[in-house]
């Protein structure tokens, strides 16, 4: 199945942290690292605290989908993610944005995550990776970009994000 994973950090070693979380994610069992996007530095959206970097990878994968949450919560865990209060700044955060097509409202897990479309620092990446991708409810994601425009987001040099 193919999923698209949302990773995000604001406390720390920002990059390190999630060049970690992305080799750790491409090591999950029954999991195949398909592309990352670049880093992009945004500010904090509905939270404080200081700018997070983030990125978007797509993967294949075997795992179901609440399994695949499981496993990214425990490398959150293990990069000392807490939970303090609601939009906390954060060591690492990691969104399961998309498990192929489907649709899931369970107790801990909405899937295509809810407010995708609304946060740049999750739609300029998703949709750098896939420009055609289509919200199983929403229809095509392209058009949401200019929604968000007024976000600040910028993507890190390439020097910077090496």
């Amino acid at each position: 199945m193919r999923a698209f994973v949302g990773l995000g950090a604001n406390l720390g070693d920002l990059q390190a942290t999630l060049r970690q979380a992305l080799a750790e994610i491409a090591a999950l069992p029954d999991t195949r690292l398909v592309a990352a996007s670049r880093l992009y530095r945004s500010a904090p959206v509905q939270a404080l605290g200081p700018d997070f970097v983030n990125a978007v990878v797509a993967i294949e994968t075997a795992l179901e989908p609440m399994p695949l949450l499981r496993a990214l919560q425990r490398i959150e865990a293990a990069h000392g993610r807490e939970r303090p209060y609601r939009n906390a700044p954060r060591t690492l955060d990691l969104d399961l944005l998309f498990y192929g097509d489907r649709v899931i409202d369970e107790p801990g897990l909405r899937v295509p995550h809810p407010r995708l479309h609304e946060r740049a620092f999750v739609l300029v990446p998703l949709l750098e990776l896939a420009p055609e991708l289509v919200h199983p409810v929403l229809g095509p994601l392209a058009p949401w970009r200019a929604r968000v425009a007024g976000q600040a987001i910028a993507a890190l040099p390439r020097a910077e994000a090496d």
